[in-house]
């Protein structure tokens, strides 16, 4: 009753029919407010009721009801700090849902003190996520201790419960076995390890992509940090990594052609701040930038000719789509336009994501808009539209649009001291621009 009090005006529009919503001529910020709201429902009200997690989908039943996400739990984690923030739930309320995940991942399955890709919200028990993949997930991992960090740095009252949260994620922070994840020190880290099958799947992880965060954290560990060389031996070291061609008239410094999914410039960044970092390879504010521009000209331009697509409508990223799943990009193009991709830019492109955002709400919303805010994906050329929602998609929106707003999160990761002294160890530069 608490939380749905709260959620006051916004709560009531969301629960109004698309149509009568539409009446409302809602201001740009009510428009905003009302998306991270209904977003948020997916982590508050559809959270796992034994561990507190996030499900790794709404349509649970593809995957077994008990299934949850790390990644798209420390996404979650971030979108319970925003709710706070706004007061649509209390203080109290946030901090206990918190302190009842982390105990679950207390006692749950972790290999060197990193975490499965999926959980069994019930047991903590690892779910496979491929027939290999059944042990330890790096890069998870590091999306979710992304978001209990910038928690920890939230929840900093004098008080038995907030002191009981800061001290369980230190504990989990510092547990982590990065230097393991070397692989008998290699300078390169890699993305998984089993007990089952070790580390027969060989996944490197190197740049670029969405796995920066990965490194940082490696770097900033309290314990079982990695050196400097496995960043840049590592990481960096990959065909890749650098680019410089233009695409579209605009160049792009790091990645694949036309900068692959939209997702690269927004994992890691929900918590990292790009606005002013910088270190000897790139300025990481105007690669995502320049990568958002050049996936929104490519909707624009749109060379397959695919229905719906304009300045209006635009996004590419991972998401389901009308054959399963797929990573969309300029360059892996079937006509899917995923919502996330362009409201998670809001702090790189606010002008073009608003516009998106419109689209998306007042002309299809009667298609894509439900009680867990805009679902995955849709293809008009197809005639199709999703029906589900993802965690590691939902979560990015409310997290984004609020350091568009405010910076929330941004302030909150950077301002932990463990990060400031290994992004220094690495060699970046942090000195905060001004919002776009």
């Amino acid at each position: 009753m608490r939380y749905i009090i709260l959620m006051g005006f916004c709560l009531l529009l969301s629960s109004m029919p698309v149509n009568a919503q539409k009446k409302a001529k809602l201001s740009d910020e009510q428009l905003l407010d009302l998306v991270q709201q209904q977003t948020f429902r997916y982590f508050w009200d559809f959270a796992h009721p034994v561990s507190g997690m996030a499900r790794e989908r709404s349509n649970q039943a593809a995957y077994g009801d008990e299934v949850v996400t790390t990644g798209g739990t420390g996404f979650g984690v971030m979108a319970i700090v925003v709710a706070t923030e706004h007061k649509w739930i209390t203080r109290t309320a946030a901090a206990e849902r918190l302190l009842k995940m982390v105990n679950f991942l207390r006692k749950a399955d972790s290999y060197h003190g990193a975490f499965p890709h999926w959980l069994n919200g019930n047991t903590g028990k690892t779910i496979p996520f491929s027939r290999k993949d059944d042990g330890a997930d790096l890069v998870e991992t590091s999306f979710l201790l992304q978001g209990l960090l910038c928690a920890r740095q939230y929840f900093d009252a004098n008080n038995p419960l907030e002191k009981e949260l800061r001290d369980k994620i230190n504990a989990t922070w510092q547990e982590t076995e990065w230097n393991w994840f070397t692989q008998g020190g290699q300078n390169v880290l890699y993305w998984h390890w089993s007990p089952n099958n070790g580390w027969s799947m060989n996944h490197e992880i190197r740049g670029w992509n969405e796995c920066l965060i990965t490194y940082v954290l490696a770097a900033a560990a309290p314990r079982y940090a990695v050196s400097p060389e496995v960043y840049h031996h590592g990481w960096v070291n990959n065909i890749y990594f650098r680019n410089d061609r233009e695409f579209y008239g605009i160049k792009l410094p790091l990645g694949l052609d036309y900068g692959g999914p939209l997702f690269f410039s927004q994992y890691s960044f929900l918590g990292l701040d790009p606005r002013g970092l910088k270190d000897r390879y790139a300025n990481y504010w105007e690669q995502n930038v320049r990568h958002t521009l050049i996936n929104r000209e490519h909707c624009i331009r749109n060379p397959k000719g695919f229905k719906g697509y304009s300045a209006d409508c635009w996004g590419l990223t991972a998401s389901d789509t009308y054959d399963g799943y797929n990573a969309h990009s300029p360059e892996n193009d079937w006509g899917t336009i995923s919502p996330t991709a362009a409201l998670s830019a809001f702090p790189y492109t606010p002008e073009y994501s608003m516009q998106a955002l419109k689209h998306f709400y007042y002309t299809l919303g009667d298609k894509i808009w439900s009680q867990y805010g805009f679902t995955d994906a849709f293809n008009e050329t197809k005639e199709w539209y999703a029906t589900s929602h993802l965690a590691i998609d939902q979560g990015p929106i409310i997290v984004m649009i609020e350091n568009y707003r405010s910076g929330l999160l941004w302030k909150l990761f950077m301002s932990c001291p463990e990060i400031k002294q290994g992004l220094n160890k690495l060699g970046f530069e942090t000195v905060a621009a001004t919002k776009n």
